[in-house]
């Protein structure tokens, strides 16, 4: 593991800290979890766990709080369950994670998740022609708690304009959050399809993009898409939330196929140094992903407070 060990990084009057990863941390805490629902079985059946879940981010330091609307996809919860209460859970999503917000009685803001519509990581399943009738329900649902559009774990350009392009002109700020391809090395960095990082910090702009963030790959990976987004786009708002996986060389991890273990040197202090490096090369919006934790939020928080 590379951590670079002398560096000159922004202070905490430039970094907004984000939150970690949902799915991880409720099954880490008992929430309903299994395949294929994902984090979406806790919003069903325990949303008092997702709300505490929330507020424990926002008591570790979290500015940023994400709902938990990343698997109210028919990918995840079927095609008859999404029909019938997608708009409803949606919206249950929201209004959970303005509740934790203002139990918090801080002023964090509230991201709505717009999440991959037809499974992560697999541009290759988007449909343009179905794409407005899976999103539909959750924008509705989600637009009443929203301070920020956050579509996420986004892998080509296709996907970003997308949603772009489908939510309401309401004046809120639009996030784009890239997932890089890491499986295998590239010259390069390069989005899960293939795309270029150069272009997506280009087209980030075109498409009136508050900021560009990168989440959902392995922490090694970011440092050269910050450096090649940077370059691109200096003026572009840049932020990093990495996973915690195990790497998997040569192929991608499929969605639903199980729980990808968590590598042992993602702890707190690690993923503060990996994030320091992040800060220094321009990221001002830092958090995490899967499995990164309370606890990793808090030294994020703690170790940036302390510039």
């Amino acid at each position: 593991m590379a951590i670079l060990k002398n560096h000159h990084w922004r202070s905490i009057m430039t970094v907004t800290i984000l939150d970690g990863g949902m799915g991880r941390e409720l099954h880490r805490r008992g929430a309903p979890f299994r395949q294929p629902e994902w984090s979406a079985l806790a919003l069903m059946e325990t949303p008092e766990i997702v709300r505490e879940t929330h507020l424990d981010f926002l008591r570790a330091g979290a500015q940023v709080i994400t709902t938990n609307s990343y698997a109210l996809v028919p990918f995840h919860i079927g095609q008859a369950r999404f029909d019938a209460q997608a708009a409803e859970w949606a919206r249950l999503s929201g209004r959970l994670a303005r509740e934790a917000v203002e139990q918090s009685e801080t002023t964090a803001k509230v991201a709505a998740s717009l999440p991959p519509l037809f499974g992560s990581y697999r541009p290759d399943l988007f449909d343009k022609q179905v794409a407005p009738a899976l999103a539909r329900p959750l924008i509705s649902g989600l637009m009443p708690f929203a301070d920020i559009w956050l579509a996420e774990t986004v892998s080509s350009l296709e996907e970003a304009r997308f949603w772009r392009s489908s939510l309401p002109d309401d004046g809120k700020p639009f996030w784009v959050s890239f997932t890089l391809e890491d499986t295998m090395p590239h010259d390069v960095p390069v989005l899960r399809s293939g795309g270029n990082v150069h272009e997506a910090a280009d087209f980030a702009v075109e498409i009136g993009a508050a900021a560009m963030l990168f989440n959902c790959s392995q922490p090694e990976v970011m440092a050269e898409a910050l450096k090649v987004a940077h370059e691109a786009q200096g003026r572009l708002k840049l932020g990093v939330y990495a996973n915690a996986f195990e790497p998997v060389q040569g192929q991608m991890n499929e969605a639903n196929d199980g729980l990808d273990p968590i590598r042992a040197d993602a702890t707190p202090e690690n993923y503060l140094a990996w994030a320091r490096q992040w800060a220094d090369l321009g990221a001002e919006i830092i958090g995490g992903c899967c499995g990164i934790a309370p606890e990793h939020i808090r030294a994020l928080a703690q170790g940036f407070k302390a510039v």
